[in-house]
C-alpha cells in the first residue's frame, strides 16, 4: 500500500477546499486498526467559521443503508424474520403489489418498489415539503405498482428500506433504538437517527450548495428513515467500517452477506448487494457506498482483500465524493484511476426505440429518466457507469446508443431537431386516486399548483407524443417524463418512480 502516495492525493483535494475558504469536508484513510491519514479542509459552518474535522458530524445519506442491512441480516441469523419474507406478511397494510417484494429485493434495488419522494414531486409535492412519517408510510403503502417485475432490473429505490422499518416496527423492534443497543453503544459510537432536520444533532456541519448569489443550506422535508437518515462523525464511520472489515464484534459476521453478490430471477448478479456495491477499481474488488442529501456528499470504499479502506464526508453538494475515493484508492494501490468515457458516446439527447425512455449524455454524464451517474472507459471499449446502482454499459452502434441500463437492454436514437410537442397532449389530466391534476397548454407549457406554489414549466418535445418537464429546487435538477398512452393516458415518470398515470379531464 503507498500511504504516503495515497495521503498526499487526500491532502490535496482538502487543501483546495480550504483555499476557496467555503464548505468542505474528511477524508480519512485506515486499515483494521488504525487511521493513516487524515485530510480535512474547509468549513463545517460558514456563519461561525468553524473548521471541518474528523470530528465533524454530517448526514450519511445513503451511506445508511448498510447499517439497516447489517440490522436486518443479524435478526435473520435469530430467527426474527427471514430476508426471503413478503414485506405483507408482516405489513398488510400494502398494497397488493408491493405487498408480495421479498425483505431482500426490498435492499438490494431490484424490488421494483416505486421511491415516495420521487413519487410524490411527480404529483407536485416540494422535496422539502414536512411531511410526517404515519402519512408517508400511509402513501407509500396505498401505491398498487411496481416500476417493472420483481428481480428483473436494477433501479435505485429509498422506499423499500422505509418499509422494512415500518415492518420492524411491526415486530416490536424500534429501528433507532434497537441500532443503538445492539451495534452504537457497544462500540462506543456517537451514530445516531434523528427524527428530521428540525433535531439538534451534536457537531453537525450544515450541509450547503452553490448559487449564484453564494452558498444556500440544502433543505430536507421528510422524517429520517433507514434510506438515509443517520448521522455521525467520519471517526464515528472509520471505527465502524474497521470492525466489519476485522470481525469484530458486534458485527462479526456481518461485511460478507452484505457485500456478497445479489441475482436477477434470470440468474445474473448483479453489482448490489444489501446495503453495499461494488465500484470499479482495476485489478480490485471495492466494495461500498455513497450518500447525498441537499448539501451533504459522502462515500466510502472498503478494499477487504487487503483490508483497507477510505472515507469521504463532505457538507457541500459539488463534491464528487465517489470519484474522490476512488482516486484516493488508485493512489494508495497503485491501480490506474478510472478514465472517463467523455469521447465514446455523442452527446445530446436521446429516446429509446421501444418506448419513451430517454437519455442524455454530456461530457462523460449520462443521464436516464432523470437519473445521472458518471461514465468510464471499460477494457472492451464500452461506456461503463461508475455505480451498481444505476449500471450502464453503452456503445455508439451507427447511428445509435444501444446497451444495457439496470441490466436491461435499450437502444436509443438522436431526439429529432425539429421535435414538437403534441397537440395531441393538450388538456387537462387529472389521477384521481392520488388527487394530482395539472395542465399541458397549447405551446409547450405544463402548469401544475395551487396558490402561490402554481408553476408553469416549458416542455421539451422527444418525439412520438413524449415530452420532458424540467423543474430546479434547491441544488437538485428534476426532470420527469410525459408520455401519451392511446389517447386518453398520460404516464408521468422519472426512473424512480415509473407508475403513475393520469387521465384527461
Amino acid at each position: 500500500m503507498q500511504w504516503r502516495k495515497a495521503t498526499e492525493a487526500a491532502a490535496a483535494i482538502a487543501g483546495r477546499w480550504t483555499a476557496e475558504g467555503g464548505p468542505g469536508g474528511a477524508i480519512l484513510l485506515f486499515d483494521g486498526s488504525d487511521i493513516r491519514a487524515e485530510a480535512c479542509g474547509g468549513l463545517a459552518s460558514l456563519e461561525l467559521a468553524l473548521p471541518f474535522t474528523a470530528e465533524t458530524a454530517v448526514r450519511y445519506a445513503s451511506i445508511s443503508k448498510h447499517f439497516c442491512a447489517a440490522l436486518v441480516v443479524r435478526l435473520a441469523s435469530e430467527g426474527r424474520l427471514s430476508l426471503d419474507d413478503a414485506l405483507g406478511t408482516h405489513l398488510p397494510q400494502l398494497a397488493p403489489a408491493q405487498a408480495g417484494v421479498t425483505i431482500a429485493r426490498a435492499l438490494d434495488m431490484t424490488g421494483g418498489l416505486p421511491d415516495a419522494l420521487e413519487t410524490m414531486w411527480l404529483l407536485g409535492v416540494p422535496w422539502s415539503a414536512s411531511i410526517d412519517r404515519a402519512s408517508l408510510l400511509s402513501f407509500a403503502a396505498s401505491v398498487d405498482a411496481l416500476n417493472f417485475p420483481s428481480g428483473s432490473e436494477v433501479s435505485y429505490s429509498n422506499t423499500g428500506y422505509r418499509l422494512v422499518e415500518a415492518a420492524l416496527s411491526g415486530l416490536g423492534i424500534p429501528y433507532g433504538e434497537t441500532l443503538h443497543a445492539r451495534f452504537f453503544r457497544p462500540m462506543g459510537l456517537s451514530i445516531r437517527l434523528p427524527e428530521d432536520e428540525s433535531e439538534p444533532v451534536p457537531a453537525l456541519a450544515a450541509g450547503y450548495y452553490r448559487t449564484p448569489a453564494g452558498w444556500r443550506r440544502g433543505r430536507y422535508g421528510l422524517q429520517f428513515s433507514p434510506s438515509g437518515g443517520l448521522a455521525g462523525s467520519a471517526t464515528d464511520l472509520v471505527a465502524w467500517l474497521q470492525a466489519l472489515m476485522t470481525r469484530r464484534v458486534p458485527v462479526e459476521d456481518l461485511l460478507a452477506p452484505l457485500g456478497a453478490r445479489r441475482h436477477l430471477t434470470d440468474g445474473r448478479v448483479t453489482g448490489y448487494g444489501l446495503g453495499l456495491a461494488r465500484s470499479p477499481l482495476d485489478g480490485e474488488i471495492a466494495i461500498g457506498h455513497g450518500g447525498a442529501l441537499p448539501g451533504y456528499r459522502t462515500q466510502f470504499l472498503l478494499l477487504p482483500a487487503h483490508g483497507v479502506g477510505v472515507a469521504v464526508l463532505s457538507n457541500r453538494e459539488d463534491t464528487d465524493a465517489h470519484g474522490i475515493a476512488l482516486t484516493v484508492l488508485a493512489a494508495l494501490t497503485g491501480a490506474p484511476a478510472p478514465e472517463s468515457a467523455s469521447g465514446i458516446l455523442p452527446q445530446g439527447l436521446f429516446v429509446a426505440e421501444d418506448g419513451p425512455f430517454w437519455i442524455e449524455h454530456q461530457a462523460g454524464e449520462l443521464t436516464f429518466l432523470g437519473a445521472t451517474e458518471t461514465l468510464i472507459r471499460a477494457e472492451d471499449g464500452s461506456a461503463v457507469s461508475r455505480s451498481a446502482n444505476l449500471p450502464m454499459s453503452l456503445r455508439y452502434a451507427g447511428d445509435a446508443i444501444e446497451g444495457e441500463i439496470g441490466h436491461v437492454a435499450h437502444r436509443f436514437r438522436p431526439v429529432p431537431p425539429d421535435a414538437e410537442v403534441s397537440a395531441d397532449l393538450v388538456g387537462t389530466w387529472v389521477c384521481p386516486a392520488r388527487n394530482g391534476r395539472f395542465d399541458i397548454t397549447p405551446g409547450g407549457f405544463l402548469a401544475f399548483g395551487t396558490g402561490p406554489l402554481h408553476t408553469t414549466l416549458p416542455l421539451t418535445a422527444l418525439g412520438d407524443r413524449s415530452v420532458l418537464a424540467e423543474h430546479t429546487e434547491g441544488p437538485r435538477r428534476q426532470r420527469a417524463c410525459l408520455a401519451l398512452e392511446g389517447n386518453d393516458t398520460l404516464r408521468v415518470f422519472t426512473n424512480r418512480s415509473r407508475v403513475l398515470r393520469f387521465r384527461r379531464a
